[in-house]
C-alpha cells in the first residue's frame, strides 16, 4: 500500500475520484455538496493506493492553529474492514500535531460514530444533518506522542 500526502493535482484527482465513488455514487450526496469551497488548489489530501488505484483518502485541514479538522475520510467499499480508515486518521492526527494542533474536531456520520469512539473521539453535539446525512461533532485531545 502506497501513501501520498500533498496538494499536487494528481493527488487531488485521486482523492476526488474516490470521494465521487463513495460519497456521490454510493451514498447519494449531490456533487455540488460533496465538492465545496474547501477543495482549494492548495488543499492537502492523504491518499492510500493499491497499485495505481486510490482506495482511501482524507482531506487535511485545520479550524485554527490548534484544532485539526479531519474531513472527507472515505475508503473504497472493497477495501473496508482492513484498518485503512484508522490508518488515515492516525496519519492526519500526526500531521496535525506536527503543525501544532492540540485537538481534533470532526463531523462524523452517525453510522461511523463507533469507529471514531474506538479511536478516542467523544461526541460533543446533538445529531444534525449535513449533506442529507445524520452526523455528530466528535472531538479528541491530541498528544504530541501520537
Amino acid at each position: 500500500m502506497r501513501e501520498i500526502f500533498g496538494s499536487e493535482l494528481a493527488t487531488q484527482a485521486a482523492a476526488f475520484y474516490l470521494r465521487y465513488q463513495v460519497f456521490v455514487l454510493e451514498q447519494g450526496i449531490l456533487p455540488e455538496l460533496e465538492f465545496d469551497a474547501l477543495d482549494t488548489p492548495d488543499r492537502r489530501y492523504i491518499v492510500l493506493f493499491d497499485g495505481n488505484l486510490p482506495v482511501a483518502t482524507a482531506r487535511f485541514q485545520t479550524i485554527n492553529k490548534t484544532t485539526l479538522n479531519p474531513d472527507r475520510l472515505c475508503v473504497a467499499e472493497e477495501f473496508r474492514q482492513q484498518g485503512l480508515g484508522k490508518k488515515l486518521l492516525v496519519m492526519l492526527e500526526k500531521l496535525g500535531v506536527a503543525e501544532g494542533c492540540e485537538t481534533s474536531l470532526l463531523s462524523a456520520e452517525v453510522s461511523a460514530q463507533i469507529f471514531y469512539e474506538k479511536l478516542g473521539y467523544q461526541v460533543v453535539s446533538d445529531i444534525f444533518e449535513e449533506d442529507g446525512i445524520s452526523c455528530v461533532k466528535m472531538q479528541k485531545a491530541l498528544a504530541a506522542d501520537e
